[in-house]
């Protein structure tokens, strides 16, 4: 009962802590743009920020992501979480204060330096709370709850943008940043990780103890088929992911004249279908279809509707491709799933985050594909050599296609052996010698 009650709360930590974070998503970009080229809807300056601060986001990630979950094994994920939860509030308040240019570069760069030490923090802590408490056969459903749960808020947090103006957006979000770390602080539970967690009086008897046996796991982790291919459909994802974010609205911006309101309807569009897939679909088709299907299913969508948007010829489409999420969505928590079931109890952040420690040199590169790759990832770049201005949309739904051909290589695992079950069954009527 206790680990039921630990992980409602730690759903309602989540729900919080994204509604606050989603809240201002519709409404940066007009921030962006009004800070940076006032009254125009195309700004070369936005986007090479926009892309720097993605590079520089996920350079800082590789190095700091690993030992959070070090840390949080060792001491707790409760601990850990207070960090990031802690420092995500600071940006938000000087977009609440003002939104002028200096204060916008004051955010900017303030909002790099948090994101490169907590950026993901927060969802790969609550993944490893979960794995934490939770059997391997439930995972699957309990990640697509939980990222239900997300998806919920991203649905409430945007309709609560398009109703808001834009300085009460920031005022709002703030505060319930604020509130979502007193939530966690004080009904979270600390994680049930079979006294893995160290005290103050064994800290460096702990430390010397464990250093060791992550370096060992993580060698462990590397040589286990099924990981490796989980690494390399990761690290696709989130190539995609990265070019999508970094263009979508400002394409939308440029090809359809969108703003806040309009970008908050598309998004609510996205987290209707997301509540509905994680939260209905898949404890419901994972069961009959297995993780490995589901995977598949949700990164052949993926893509599709990547490629739909890069292609939109009407203000209706990116609408038609955001009702496409309702099956994309299926990706992550499958992904995530199948990571997790390769280590044991105390290893389970390293399961999670290490699909990026895996491929460390490539993906170096390919966070940096923002800037060195403007054709790639800025659709809106002035010296384009032919006029396609989704073209940085497509090259993302290329990267969502081939993390789909190598999820097919993924298999599920095979049966358990029934030796060991005869062995019990012999030792409870025969004594061993």
């Amino acid at each position: 009962m206790e680990k039921v009650f630990g992980l409602s709360h730690l759903f309602m930590t989540v729900f919080l802590y994204c509604f606050a974070n989603f809240m201002v998503v519709p409404a940066i970009t007009d921030v962006t743009l009004a800070a940076l080229c006032p009254g125009k809807n195309e700004c070369s300056l936005a986007i090479y920020l926009t892309g720097a601060q993605q590079a520089m986001i996920g350079l800082g990630s590789l190095v700091v992501m690993p030992l959070i979950g070090n840390l949080s094994d060792t001491y707790g994920r409760k601990v850990m979480l207070t960090v990031p939860m802690t420092l995500s509030v600071f940006p938000l308040v000087i977009l609440a204060y003002s939104r002028t240019e200096y204060y916008f570069y004051a955010y900017y760069v303030l909002k790099t330096l948090i994101a490169m030490a907590s950026e993901g923090s927060v969802q790969f802590l609550a993944l490893a709370y979960v794995a934490d408490n939770v059997p391997e056969n439930r995972r699957a459903s309990v990640f697509g709850i939980m990222s239900g749960f997300a998806s919920s808020s991203f649905v409430f947090g945007n309709f609560s943008t398009r109703l808001l103006s834009t300085s009460a957006t920031f005022q709002v979000a703030a505060a319930m940043s604020v509130i979502s770390l007193l939530y966690m602080r004080v009904f979270l539970p600390e994680s049930m990780m079979n006294n893995n967690i160290c005290t103050k009086s064994t800290e460096t008897d702990c430390l010397l103890e464990k250093a060791p046996s992550k370096n060992g796991s993580f060698s462990r982790l590397c040589l286990l088929p099924t990981f490796s291919k989980a690494a390399v459909v990761a690290f696709f994802i989130n190539v995609a992911d990265v070019g999508l974010y970094a263009s979508l609205m400002y394409y939308l911006k440029l090809q359809f004249h969108f703003n806040k309101d309009q970008f908050a309807d598309l998004m609510i569009i996205v987290g209707i279908a997301g509540s509905i897939s994680q939260l209905i679909l898949m404890p419901i088709l994972t069961p009959l279809m297995g993780e490995e299907k589901m995977l598949s299913v949700g990164l052949f969508f993926s893509c599709a509707h990547m490629v739909l948007y890069s292609i939109a010829w009407a203000s209706w489409v990116p609408y038609a491709a955001a009702m496409i999420s309702v099956v994309a969505t299926f990706a992550l928590p499958c992904l995530r799933s199948i990571a997790s079931k390769q280590t044991g109890p105390s290893e389970q952040f390293q399961s999670l985050d290490a699909n990026r420690e895996r491929l460390k040199v490539a993906l170096q590169a390919y966070v940096h594909l923002p800037v060195l790759s403007p054709l790639a990832f800025s659709p809106l770049t002035d010296n384009a050599p032919f006029h396609f201005p989704g073209f940085s949309i497509m090259v993302s739904g290329l990267a969502a296609m081939i993390a789909f051909v190598q999820s097919v290589t993924i298999r599920p695992p095979p049966p358990p052996v029934d030796n060991c079950s005869d062995i019990s069954s012999s030792s409870s009527t025969e004594p061993l010698v």
